[in-house]
């Protein structure tokens, strides 16, 4: 076994369920490019395929209508997103751009060719709408976030996870990462990070937020 087919095994549930034949065409279709840090991916003006991260780390956004950038989700290595082919996807008519937030690799697969397998094969099918869904998922809870949710309590979930994800307490992270993440402006976020401080809650140093009180953050929730 090579290690594409290795690869695709791990990052697709129905790997072993379909045919010889159906995994050649996956493996014949595919590319594997590599991408820079903040480097584009996909936008709204193409149709790029399947995408399949490898490695790295990748960040799927949307725009919006003043041209502040929404982070809905990330990717990590083996993980699918099927909205950079919504020209195979039915009902799906919204832009969604994808970025390699670190240097990566992802496979790409052919849109036409994949639909053509989605089409006959029910675990495909399945698989494909599962992803969608959690994307849709994932992109409501930051809509939901947006419009409902106090900025103190917003910023306090992006650091939260910020630390899980990085397994630290010690962020780096500018003032304008996190204003592009969650779609408001640098002075915003500097200025309930100084608040934040303030209260004990974290201390910041240039390019750095530091968690020094992970409870008082918590209450924020």
């Amino acid at each position: 076994m090579t290690d594409r087919q290795k690869f695709f095994q791990k990052a697709f549930p129905f790997w072993d369920k379909i045919s010889e034949e159906e995994q050649k065409i996956i493996l014949d279709s595919s590319s594997l490019q590599k991408f820079s840090a903040e480097e584009n991916i996909h936008d709204s003006t193409e149709c790029t395929g399947i995408l399949v991260v490898k490695s790295g780390l990748i960040r799927v956004y949307m725009l919006s209508s003043t041209g502040k950038e929404i982070t809905l989700y990330k990717l990590n290595p083996y993980e699918v997103c099927a909205l950079s082919a919504s020209c195979i996807l039915s009902n799906i008519n919204f832009d969604i751009f994808v970025d390699a937030e670190k240097d990566s690799e992802v496979y790409l697969i052919n849109p036409y060719k994949y639909k053509e397998l989605k089409d006959k094969n029910i675990y495909i099918e399945s698989f494909t709408n599962s992803v969608i869904n959690q994307s849709f998922s994932d992109a409501m809870w930051i809509m939901e976030q947006i419009l409902f949710m106090s900025f103190d309590k917003r910023l306090a979930i992006f650091l939260l996870e910020q630390s899980i994800s990085s397994k630290s307490d010690v962020l780096t992270l500018t003032h304008d990462y996190i204003a592009k993440n969650m779609g408001t402006a640098r002075e915003v976020v500097s200025r309930m990070l100084k608040y934040f401080q303030t209260e004990g809650i974290v201390s910041l140093s240039r390019g750095t937020v530091t968690i020094i009180d992970k409870s008082k953050l918590k209450k924020l929730l």
